[in-house]
Order: structure tokens, then sequence, then C-alpha cells
């Protein structure tokens, strides 16, 4: 068979809309069940990173790791989805998304969940997994014909993109924190007859059946709830401060106020640590409520973030303030996973109204701080999306609206104030941290504090950080 050898577009404009040549469109390449058969595979891949990443991120006491694994499992859910819609079209009911390809393969994303340490764990997800993915992505995308599978290379082309990102930062990552030393003993046992027996990533090298070896995932996996903090996390219980009396007060400037809404924000990071949990936890829901639980969790590190930049920004030292642990604390160890949600869901319907996020951001723009008024308007875009994820996978467990709110509202006083307990116990004096960290601003600032600002003192004991009063301990 010869092909027209003349043959060409009118004006020689780019042929086949661009996306690749006669001669490429001309190669058979794959067809629809072996396309089908690797993107469900890579699906599985992406899954397994999803929920390795999310059930990290409470124990991982590196602040910067603990919002990169909450990022990551964001793209690895989005692209997850993005595979799911694609094998959806691709003649395929039933989908089968949810069958192990190969055991495997399961027992090698189990090694890695239960990595003892965060350097092997590194290692293990973004410098074999990633690198190892990336490859076989780029083995579909030349062996697919690119112009019939045009879509799945579209999909593949932005997961590539966001995997290579992932990579990168693990290789940084794995640069910063050295070596274990103990991966290369885990590898060469474990982890390489593993990649064997699966056949790779896209399993298109031969597999085996044959019996094969844990080292880490032999005992079963245990999620550990307790949310654990670096070194620059200084005492952990301190309820010294209330950032929404000092907030909602008429007695203080915008610019004072600025600072205890970063204070608020940086404190978020308390949210991933739980939401962490309640992904881990819930079992049996359809894939797009984990897809929209990881987005919130995602956003609610991001908002952490903003308030890291806002302080440096300000040149203040946030580690002098107190960023606590309560609060994820109490609700990971004392509440069930639907508790924890319906807490999370009182607190963002309590932010909607006037008082709330509207609120925060007019007095960041009426504050002469800038970024301070987009990171409040980025804020609060988030949280009216929250409320919305709230309402479709939280308050349809309910009979109604108010019965959720109830609901919530009710697990959040059962964790009462431990105000009192935590001092007796002397794991805090629940420290005044505020005057010291206004007073930084205000010497980068190169102005003089007000005293009245500096004095405020008001604590948690017997409040609820929406201010709702607490009978008792």
């Amino acid at each position: 068979m010869k092909p027209l050898s003349n043959y060409a577009s009118l004006h020689h404009l780019p042929e086949l809309a661009g996306l690749c040549s006669f001669a490429e469109a001309a190669q058979p390449g794959l067809l629809i069940e072996e396309c089908v058969r690797r993107l469900k595979r890579f699906h599985y891949c992406l899954k397994r990173m999803h929920e390795l990443f999310a059930a990290r991120i409470t124990s991982e006491p590196i602040y910067e790791l603990k919002m990169a694994f909450a990022h990551h499992a964001y793209l690895c859910a989005e692209h997850a989805t993005a595979i799911r819609t694609r094998v959806s079209e691709m003649r395929e009911p039933p989908l089968g998304l949810d069958a192990v390809p190969h055991p495997a393969l399961e027992a090698y994303f189990d090694e890695i969940r239960n990595a003892p340490t965060t350097e092997e764990f590194i290692y293990a997800i973004y410098l074999d997994n990633a690198s190892s993915f990336l490859d076989a992505i780029e083995k579909y995308q030349a062996d697919t014909n690119p112009l019939t599978d045009a879509p799945s290379r579209r999909t593949l082309k932005f997961a590539r993109l966001e995997i290579e990102e992932i990579f990168q930062f693990g290789m940084k990552a794995f640069e910063a924190l050295g070596s274990p030393g103990t991966h290369k003993n885990w590898f060469q046992e474990i982890m390489g007859p593993l990649e064997v027996a699966f056949g790779d990533w896209d399993g298109t090298k031969p597999t085996s059946n044959a019996p094969f070896a844990r080292r880490y995932s032999e005992k079963p996996y245990v999620y550990d709830p307790v949310p654990k903090r670096d070194q620059r996390f200084q005492d952990l219980w301190n309820q010294g401060v209330n950032a929404e009396s000092f907030l909602y007060s008429s007695e203080y400037p915008a610019r004072a106020k600025v600072l205890m809404m970063l204070y608020k924000r940086m404190r978020e990071i308390d949210v991933p640590e739980m939401m962490a949990s309640i992904i881990h936890e819930t079992t049996g829901k359809p894939w797009e409520y984990y897809r929209a639980m990881t987005r919130q969790m995602w956003d609610e590190a991001r908002h952490a973030m903003m308030g890291e930049v806002g302080f440096v920004a300000l040149g203040v030292d946030w580690t002098q303030a107190r960023i606590t642990f309560n609060w994820s604390y109490r609700l990971n160890t004392e509440c069930s996973a639907l508790e924890r949600h319906g807490v999370l869901f009182f607190i963002e319907q309590g932010l909607m109204p006037k008082t709330g996020k509207r609120y925060e951001y007019e007095v960041a723009s009426e504050s002469g701080f800038p970024l301070a008024a987009t990171l409040q308007d980025f804020d609060w875009a988030d949280e009216v999306l929250h409320s919305q994820i709230g309402r479709a996978w939280f308050v349809t467990q309910f009979e109604n609206l108010q019965k959720a709110l109830e609901y919530g509202d009710a697990a959040w006083s059962r964790v009462l104030s431990n105000w009192s307990t935590v001092r007796d116990q002397g794991l805090t004096q629940h420290e005044n941290w505020w005057p010291g960290i206004y007073t930084q601003a205000c010497t980068a600032e190169g102005v003089e504090p007000d005293g009245k600002v500096s004095a405020f003192s008001e604590t948690y004991e017997g409040q609820r950080a929406d201010r709702k009063g607490i009978v008792g301990e």
C-alpha cells in the first residue's frame, strides 16, 4: 500500500487540526481495549497516590510537607477524575475502575503507605513511583494514535505536566532531607521484585503471579489521627489569645486586625489535618465525594500558606505566635468522621453571613495592606465553595439543613473546652503571645505600637472559636 506522496492541506495550513502529521495519524496505534486497560492502571495509580498523600498529612510533622501532600493529593484526585471520565467515553460499561490491576501493584502502594519514615515515603512515592509513572504516560502517548485517541492524549498531557511537577518537588525534598539509607535494601529486596511482578506502571511488560514478599505492609495499616508538628510550632495547647474576640471588636483598627486574620489563616493548618482523617475513615462514598473533600482540604492548606505569606510580607516571624493543634487533635481523637464533618460544616455556615467572610474582606480592604485584601477575597470565595460541598455531601445525610446544623453544633459542643485541664496538667500556661507579634509588625512598619492594641488579653477560656460560650469543661 502506497500513500499519496503529494497530498497537502489547502494553502499548506496545519493539517489535522494541528494534532499531528498525516504520517503519524496513519499509524494504527492502540485499539480501544488496550487504551482502556492502560488508562485503568493509570487511574488506579492516581487513586492510590491520592490515598497515600492524604493519609500522611496528619502524622507528618514538617509543615511544608503537610502542605505539599495536600496539594499533591488534590492533583491526583483531579487527574483520576479526568481519566474516569475518559474511560466512560470508551465503550466500557461497567467501568470496573475499582478493580486492582495486579496484586503486586497493590502491594507496592501498600508498602509506600506503611513506610515508617518520611524520607522513605518521599523516596518511594516521588522518586520511584512518580518518575516511573511519567515514563508510562510517555509510552502511552507514543503508542496510541494521535488522531483517533486525541481525547486520551489531551487528558494525559495535563496529567503528565502536573505529575512532572510532583516529581520535581520530590527530588528537591529528597535532596533537602537527605537519603534515609534504608531505602536501598527496601527497594532491592521488596520494591524492585514487586515492580517486576506487576509489569511496569502500564502493564506492558510481562507480569508474574508468583508469590511476592512484603516488609512494611506485612502488618495491617493503622492510620495515625494525632496531628504532628515540627519544632517551629510551640506551645501547642495554648488558648491564650481569642482571635475572634479581637477581630470582631469595634475597638481595634483594621491594620491590627489584619495580623489576627493572618494568624487565623495560618491556624487553618489544623483543617487539612482534620479533613485528612475524614477522607481516610469515610468509606463507600462515590468518587466525587473524595474529589470534593480533597479540593476543600487543599484549599484549607492554601489558606494556611496565605497566612504564612502575609506574616512574611509584614516582617513578622509567625513562629512567635502560638499556632495550636487543639482543634484538630480533639476532633480527630474524640469524634467520629461524620461528627468532624458536622463541626466543619457548622463553622462554614457561620462564616456565610455579613459578619463572617465578607466582614474579614472589608476589614482587609480598609487596612491599607493590599495583599490582605487579596488573601481575604480568595479565602471568602473558597468558603462559599466549601459551604456548597457541605450541602452536597453532609446535609444530604439529614432530614433537612437545620437538623444537619444541630448535629454539627452538638458535636462541637461535646468537645468541651479544655482550657483549665491543659493548664493544670502543665501542658501550657496560655501565654499571651499577641503583644510580641503586634510589636514585630509595628517595628517592621516603623510605627509606634498602640497601647490599647498591645494590651489585648482575652483568652478562649469558656469560649469556642465562634465566640459561643461553653458551660463547664
